[in-house]
């Protein structure tokens, strides 16, 4: 069952939109309105770090898109992460009557949740923007190649997995390993990446995924930031994420059509 409170007695705003504060399976979660949502109801799922970099997320909103968020923070993208999630798509398709597909926004370790959560429903994910993501949680927070172990995290995240060290460095559940029901729904995916990121660094986490997604017959696009680390997220203009975003969720107006 769906428990459902309203936080606030007034609807708050977010950068200019209205703002809806709720309790999705015990979880705070967010939804912020667009001012005139675009047909269909398309919708983008921030998974971490809600309002960080938030230019893609605003742009969107200008396009009618509704921008949700559900907070599941040290869960790393665990099934009892999952879970939950399940929960919030589907009251944000009932009861607000979103698209049944959305985009999966994950920065960061967000990545986790956003291959995760596609791999166990991809018949309801119209696309994935994923930004400097872990993808392999040995590489973060393990730090078992190039990046330097994040200790609390990897504790948190062995305790939250009910892993023990040896069973983690030998699961095959992270988004690296498990791309095939991605690729069978031809889910789009776009990656922005710092090419300096020592904290996840591409070579062990985005990499792996083009080349095996592109092994697999999948499409992905990578944006690659010269001489950036892992922050800044994102992109200053953020254009090239809007556009993916709209073509992969048929909001894109025909070429030669005016605004």
């Amino acid at each position: 069952m769906i428990a459902l409170s309203t936080l606030t007695a007034d609807a708050a705003q977010w950068n200019g939109f209205e703002q809806r504060d709720l309790i999705v399976d015990g979880r705070k979660c967010l939804l912020i309105l667009p001012n005139t949502p675009a047909p269909g109801k398309p919708w983008i799922w921030r998974m971490e770090f809600f309002g960080h970099e938030p230019q893609g997320d605003i742009a969107l909103l200008g396009k009618g898109f509704h921008v949700a968020y559900m907070n599941v923070e040290n869960m790393y993208g665990a099934p009892v992460a999952l879970d939950h999630m399940d929960k919030f798509h589907a009251h944000l398709t009932m009861q607000f009557g979103l698209a049944p597909k959305t985009v999966l926004e994950g920065f960061s370790r967000g990545g986790l949740f956003a291959f995760n959560w596609a791999a166990r429903n991809p018949d309801k994910v119209a696309a994935i923007y994923a930004d400097a993501p872990v993808c392999d949680f040995k590489s973060w927070p393990g730090g078992k190649g190039a990046s330097r172990r994040s200790a609390g995290d990897w504790k948190q995240l062995l305790n939250v997995y009910g892993l023990t060290e040896e069973q983690a460095l030998a699961y095959k559940g992270n988004p690296v390993d498990n791309l095939a029901p991605l690729a069978k729904a031809k889910i789009p995916l776009l990656h922005v990446v710092g090419a300096a990121d020592t904290v996840v660094p591409v070579a062990e986490n985005t990499e792996i995924v083009a080349q095996r997604y592109r092994e697999l017959g999948g499409l992905i696009e990578v944006i690659s930031k010269p001489n950036c680390d892992h922050h800044p997220h994102s992109l200053k203009d953020p254009k090239p994420i809007v556009d993916f975003v709209l073509k992969h969720t048929g909001q894109a107006k025909p070429q030669g059509k005016a605004d």
